[in-house]
């Protein structure tokens, strides 16, 4: 299915409400002026209010067609899960304009 490719702009949370940041992006492609992450990429979780917080993330399913630096694109109907609670991580603002497949 396709969904719009996630940026290294784009906001994040775990289900529970913690914050996710990348902490990698692919330099060589840009969407809206910020570059994209690929599902290589960690996250890392920070505000979650669990006992065991959610404390890292990654996608493990993202674009099937499009790839950068060798690696499938983040988007936002990819699967990504958090660690150690596998909660799953919900984009909440991504840009609009591009999308993958």
């Amino acid at each position: 299915m396709p969904g719009a490719i996630l940026s290294s702009d784009a906001t994040n949370f775990c289900q529970h409400g913690g914050q996710a940041s990348a902490t990698a992006s692919s330099a060589r492609v840009q969407v809206s002026g910020s570059p994209i992450v690929t599902i290589a990429a960690q996250y890392t979780v920070t505000g979650c209010p669990l006992e065991v917080p959610c404390a890292s993330a990654q996608w493990v399913v993202g674009a099937v067609r499009v790839y950068s630096e060798s690696q499938p694109v983040a988007i936002v109907t990819g699967t990504a899960t958090c660690i150690p609670t596998g909660a799953p991580l919900v984009p909440q603002t991504v840009q609009p304009r591009v999308l993958a497949t």
